[in-house]
């Protein structure tokens, strides 16, 4: 018989293997990821950046343009990664070049979320972190109190919070989605308004979109979906992947001023309908902001794996004209 360290209780091929123990081991080698530290004197490409912790489960990497002077305020863009909830971080070497670029591309004061991972958590808690994290950017706002040990410089001089903007690829499509309904209900801290959340991919399932129950995107899901409090039902009716759920709250609460949602033609993982589905909801909603759709012609997150590329260069383009408008 197996010991409860060799007996695997759910896994997802080339992700993630829970073992009976509770260790988790994930497949980082398969993927090319890694640890790169940041560069908080030397600025990488134009960017200087550092790790801060938020609290004693969410910490962060900085990331502030070298050609900012004392007194130059700038958009406040805060970053979730994506990995489907299961993989990745955002001091990993592709995730940190990609918002390195952002800051760079943008000229904005980013901050890129280290959140906890399922399955060692479920998904409430890592949007528990996020909110976390958000919250604790909005702090900044008050410059004047000063009683938070943890506030960062970095965001206190220079952080513009009349400009703040969510922005994530797959599960931080997802993720910003869940931040921006969240900031509808509770108000964050010194009443800090989001201006524009980019969902890019975002890691939602809709029943009778494609949906292949052997799909990367299903087989992660039905694998971390927890319990609900309100019944049992198919896990892509969860208002935590479907925000057309009936169990959703309505769509008329997303909390910023303007939303773009990416697509890619050629995305394997969520489905295109997946994007022109979740736009028609907005609409359908009645929310009351501008709703901007645009479609890559590439798969899905190809802006990480191939940030040099005509659509990479185009998508930039497009978060730019969405945030200087």
């Amino acid at each position: 018989m197996a010991s409860d360290d060799n007996e695997v209780v759910k896994e997802v091929d080339k992700y993630f293997r829970l073992y009976k123990s509770g260790r988790v081991e994930r497949f980082y080698d398969v993927h090319g990821s890694f640890y790169v530290p940041p560069s908080p004197e030397n600025p990488s490409n134009g960017v200087f950046s550092k790790d801060v912790t938020i609290s004693p489960y969410v910490a962060a990497r900085l990331y502030l343009p070298e050609n900012t002077y004392a007194a130059k305020k700038l958009p406040v863009l805060v970053y979730y990664h994506g990995g489907g909830l299961v993989i990745e971080s955002a001091f990993f070497n592709r995730m940190h070049a990609y918002v390195n670029s952002l800051a760079s591309e943008l000229n904005m004061v980013a901050v890129s979320v280290e959140y906890r991972l399922a399955p060692e958590v479920d998904v409430p808690t890592i949007y528990e972190d996020c909110w976390t994290a958000l919250q604790w950017v909005a702090s900044h706002a008050d410059d004047e109190n000063s009683t938070r040990v943890n506030k960062d410089s970095w965001l206190t001089n220079h952080g513009d919070f009349n400009r703040v903007f969510l922005a994530g690829d797959s599960a931080g499509g997802n993720l910003v989605y869940h931040m921006t309904m969240r900031a509808g209900k509770e108000i964050l801290n010194n009443d800090v308004k989001i201006t524009g959340s980019i969902l890019a991919y975002p890691y939602f399932l809709f029943p009778n979109i494609d949906i292949d129950e052997e799909g990367l995107a299903n087989k992660i899901w039905v694998r971390i979906c927890p319990p609900l409090e309100f019944g049992q039902f198919s896990p892509i009716e969860s208002p935590l992947i479907n925000p057309l759920s009936e169990k959703a709250p309505p769509l008329s609460g997303l909390a910023c001023s303007r939303i773009l949602v990416c697509m890619g033609k050629k995305d394997d993982v969520i489905p295109l309908g997946i994007g022109v589905r979740f736009v028609e909801g907005v609409k359908k909603s009645r929310w009351e902001g501008e709703l901007e759709y645009v479609e890559v012609d590439e798969g899905h997150a190809f802006q990480i794996f191939k940030p040099e590329s005509d659509e990479a260069k185009r998508m930039m383009k497009c978060y730019a004209d969405f945030i200087y408008r």
